[in-house]
């Protein structure tokens, strides 16, 4: 079963999160902010991460450079998952080592085509 780490800062977000990812029969960890996402992949690296731009603490840009540079942190696909929809935030998320973005609000479809098109599923 493939492990994913859901990275939001709202509860309900993650909880829809879970709730897909889970009937795609993943295995599902949550963090509230990019500080807990980096604890969590320091104790168990995730085949995939969903991960929010916006949070507290630590945002998802951070979060993702200092992912990318951790012992096997270029493995886990990463998906952003954000209200930004300018090019220059897409651009930046990209370079940063996303694989691909999804926008809020999501649906089941939309997260299955996009962990389809990195080889998720």
């Amino acid at each position: 079963m493939k492990y994913c780490l859901v990275v939001d800062d709202s509860s309900v977000i993650r909880k829809v999160a879970r709730r897909i990812l889970e009937g795609m029969q993943f295995e599902i960890a949550e963090a509230e902010d990019g500080k807990q996402a980096l604890d969590a992949c320091s104790a168990r690296m995730p085949d995939a991460i969903l991960l929010d731009w916006n949070m507290p603490n630590m945002d998802g840009y951070e979060f993702l450079t200092l992912l990318r540079k951790m012992s096997g942190g270029d493995r886990p696909k990463v998906v952003f998952c954000t209200t930004e929809n300018d090019v220059a935030h897409i651009a930046k998320a990209m370079d940063s080592g996303a694989d691909e973005y999804v926008m809020k609000p999501f649906d089941k479809d939309i997260i299955t085509s996009k962990f389809g098109e990195v080889g998720l599923v």
